[in-house]
């Protein structure tokens, strides 16, 4: 269903019942990132999936930033009668995920990341991956989406997924293939991780249990899982053998597992 906030109109999928589990995906994906976990724990846990703005079903608004869009997502959550929820964030969605926790931590039950970051330590890494995003965006303007995904899939931190089946490759695709340019546009401008808060300087703040999942074979987001680790109270790294980037899709049960089961925990504490 859609739910309009600040005349952005929200793409929200809802199922199962019992402790709200808020699920952001990544770059270049859509609510349907997260098909295998949500056929999880459906009697105990209450997924709730939207696209994120310039993905799937939520066209891009004018002038979008990170802070607006996790803005959008408290009042979201307030218009589902959702005080708290456990959020859990992949890539773009985990960048999202740990802005909203920052912003609005009395909202968070806990955190899992998986394969994220704070965002960039310095001004001048933050105006260098504001340029290269902008170049991005303006490939995906001139040349396309299919031109553009066929780079975006040959990426180093994707090439654990040319392992999968064919069948799996062949969904990642196609999730890829019906984007928008404009839409994916639009995001990296107004989220991309040059223009998002350096959150490095604020993890300590954060009180709720967080859970960073990264995969062996993506060590530049294991040596970041590594660093924040260090800089938050209540923190845990899995870094899973044999996989990438993307977890979630590579190793579907074990990360399936890890979450539900950190969820369940955190709600005891």
């Amino acid at each position: 269903m859609y739910i309009t906030i600040h005349e952005q109109d929200y793409w929200v999928e809802s199922v199962g019942q019992g402790i709200p589990v808020l699920l952001l995906h990544g770059f270049t994906g859509t609510h349907s990132t997260w098909d295998n976990l949500v056929e999880n724990d459906q009697n105990r846990i209450q997924w709730i999936r939207i696209d994120l703005p310039g993905h799937g079903k939520t066209e891009a608004s004018a002038g979008f930033t990170m802070e607006s869009v996790c803005k959008d997502i408290s009042e979201l959550l307030e218009h589902l009668s959702l005080p708290s929820v456990h959020v859990v964030g992949y890539s773009m969605g985990g960048r999202t995920a740990l802005s909203f926790a920052m912003a609005y931590p009395e909202m968070v039950r806990s955190l899992t990341l998986e394969s994220a970051s704070p965002g960039l330590h310095s001004t001048q890494d933050q105006l260098a991956r504001q340029t290269k995003d902008e170049g991005l965006a303006q490939s995906l303007e001139k040349d396309g989406i299919e031109a553009f995904v066929e780079k975006w899939e040959n990426l180093d931190m994707f090439q654990s997924q040319k392992n999968l089946p064919q069948e799996i490759q062949s969904e990642i695709r196609r999730e890829r293939m019906k984007q928008s340019p404009k839409g994916l546009a639009a995001s990296l401008r107004g989220m991309g991780t040059g223009v998002q808060p350096s959150w490095w300087d604020r993890l300590s703040t954060f009180t709720s249990p967080v859970l960073l999942l990264t995969g062996e074979w993506d060590e530049k987001f294991t040596a970041i899982a590594n660093q924040m680790e260090d800089h938050f109270l209540h923190a845990s790294h899995h870094n899973i053998p044999q996989t990438g980037h993307a977890i979630h899709v590579e190793q579907a049960q074990t990360f399936a597992k890890i979450v539900s089961e950190f969820i369940f925990s955190s709600e005891t504490r």
